[in-house]
């Protein structure tokens, strides 16, 4: 039964980290076109850096032990979680448009380096992550069902 809460556990932290990810995608699209932040300068597109959670006693040995010991059920990966926030500082696109408010002294406006395409596809990609989780958790639930109703 420990293993699954443990696989609950995984499959949860994913979960959460599919769902900050969906929130920095729809985060990007929202401010596509936004040529001015509070910065000064043109929405640079954002996206997180996903890793491996360890469990604390993993992060107090040397690599060196943890790499020579077989694993046991209580070893391993903990899950994952969404460790920072990236900025692209990629430029973004220069467009001649000398009337609009945000435009240079040369008559160009820097608009943001998101591209919808992109950003798109990255949410198609944490949707279908975030709906694999959740089959998980549905299987590991009704294993959990099948194996209460094998022991009445």
């Amino acid at each position: 039964m420990h293993d699954v809460f443990r696989v609950l556990r995984t499959a949860g932290s994913a979960l959460s980290t599919q769902r900050l990810r969906l929130n920095v995608i729809a985060n990007n699209i929202a401010n596509v076109n936004t040529t001015r932040t509070a910065d000064g300068g043109a929405y640079q597109r954002r996206r997180i850096v996903v890793e491996p959670k360890e469990k604390p006693f993993q992060l107090a040995l040397p690599p060196s032990f943890t790499a020579a010991r077989s694993l046991g059920p209580d070893d391993g990966i903990a899950g994952v979680e969404a460790t920072r926030i990236l900025i692209d500082d990629a430029p973004g696109a220069r467009v001649y448009e000398p009337e609009h408010p945000d435009a240079d002294a040369e008559g160009y406006v820097e608009y943001p380096n998101v591209d919808v395409v992109t950003e798109m596809t990255d949410m198609i990609s944490a949707t279908r992550s975030y709906q694999a989780n959740v089959t998980v958790i549905d299987s590991i639930k009704q294993l959990a069902m099948k194996a209460l109703e094998i022991g009445r």
